[in-house]
């Protein structure tokens, strides 16, 4: 067994927190059930990048009961919970490389120590570990059979290696999966990223102008959630059809460079960088604050801002301010990085049981069936998008209607008009 974590003297606290999120992810233990007995996985390596929580730690005790090795490091140097790490390695004997506040190269580093394990499947979230293994590690490459991606931003990254021809193996974006992005990306983020605001802020929102950059489903999720507690919530896009779905939402929607001279609060879930930007700094309402609740850094121009500040400190763990030259305060939360895993602990546990859900079967459907698969970006087939659905809903305790015979004929006929 290797790894590399802050403290194994943690674990107890980590398993805690793990036996606490696995009490909240009934889909998943369903899922556990399964594999346990069917063992679908079976000596298959699998090298996971994903976000050290206490609900990924769940993820990875499925994936293992399923016959997979297991090796995992972290998809963001922040997002590690520590003493998650140390259980892992301590009671469950998986391979960990993960640390909370790591620095670049040690984040790398990690990467590269799962990759070395020579992993033949891959689940990621940003596509960090799929990237690295395909330029630094091409040797290897051909023997995986497939991979599984979490996010929105790791999609956008594959498909782009897709149209340029450059995938080489074929990848399920369980990010567009109904039961993930309707529900992780909308609740989940929505409740996370506001839980990470305010404790790194203790800040009110009810009162307080907020600008979301982006309405995709994470943008639409925090904008529904902070104008539920009474903030007055500005939307900015680059899509009209997005821009016009959020005025008719109810929202006001402008340009960044209107909203920023307004706003207390701007969050930025957007995927690409520099949205805002250093133009924006000159221009900004004194003492706003801006997060990050997109995967990457980029979102924030935090070069410029360091640039241009004058003076800066931290005033409290995850809050920076920076201090312009006409004496107007900006703090950035988080240094730009995921808020909502940074100084929160992620999504709630009964949002990642659908999502990893999601996960524990593509990794299966991937064994299954990679020798058919093409080198290109697939969505979980729906047959099995509605068995989660299916699943979450029974323990739930919710039961629906089913379409009598009746009604299956009408909808499939075409005979039958008004």
């Amino acid at each position: 067994m290797k790894y590399d974590i802050k403290d194994i003297k943690l674990a107890q606290s980590g398993l805690n927190r793990i036996e606490w999120a696995y009490a909240d992810m009934p889909v998943l233990k369903t899922i556990m059930k399964d594999f346990e007995k069917t063992k679908p996985l079976r000596g298959r390596k699998l090298g996971a990048c994903l976000h050290v929580t206490a609900e990924t730690a769940n993820l990875m005790r499925v994936l293992k009961a399923g016959g997979a090795e297991v090796f995992l490091c972290a998809s963001n140097p922040l997002s590690t919970q520590d003493d998650v790490a140390a259980s892992l390695v301590k009671h469950f004997n998986m391979d960990v490389f993960a640390i909370k506040g790591i620095n670049q190269s040690g984040y790398y580093k990690h990467i590269k120590s799962v990759l070395n394990l020579k992993p033949v499947m891959t689940m990621d979230d940003g596509a960090d570990l799929v990237s690295m293994l395909h330029t630094e590690y091409k040797g290897h490459v051909k023997n995986v059979l497939g991979g599984t991606e979490e996010t929105t931003t790791g999609v956008i990254r594959l498909k782009s290696m897709e149209a340029h021809k450059v995938l080489m193996y074929p990848i399920v974006a369980v990010n567009d999966s109904y039961t993930k992005f309707m529900f992780d990306n909308r609740y989940g983020t929505g409740q996370s990223t506001l839980d990470g605001i305010l404790r790194a802020t203790n800040r009110l929102i009810a009162g307080s102008t907020m600008t979301v950059a982006g309405y995709g489903w994470c943008g639409r999720g925090l904008a529904m959630k902070a104008r539920g507690m009474g903030a007055n919530v500005i939307v900015t896009e680059v899509d009209s059809i997005k821009a016009l779905e959020a005025l008719m939402d109810g929202f006001r929607v402008m340009k960044m460079d209107e909203a920023c001279r307004i706003s207390d609060f701007i969050v930025t879930l957007t995927g690409d960088k520099n949205v805002v930007d250093e133009k924006h700094y000159d221009i900004m309402k004194d003492s706003c604050i801006i997060a990050n609740s997109g995967h990457f850094d980029v979102e924030i121009n935090t070069k410029a801002l360091r640039k241009k500040a004058v003076k800066e400190k931290e005033i409290r763990p995850f809050l920076r301010e920076y201090t312009m030259k006409n004496n107007r305060k900006i703090y950035l939360l988080a240094d730009g990085r995921l808020i909502n895993l940074a100084s929160a602990e992620g999504h709630p546990a009964c949002v990642m049981d659908m999502s990893f859900a999601n996960q524990a079967l593509s990794a299966k459907y991937i064994n299954e069936n990679y020798m058919n698969l093409e080198k290109r970006v697939y969505k979980l087939p729906d047959v099995l998008d509605n068995e989660i659905a299916r699943r979450k809903l029974k323990a739930m305790g919710i039961s629906i209607d089913k379409l009598t015979k009746e009604q299956e004929e009408y909808l499939k006929s075409w005979e039958l008009g008004t």
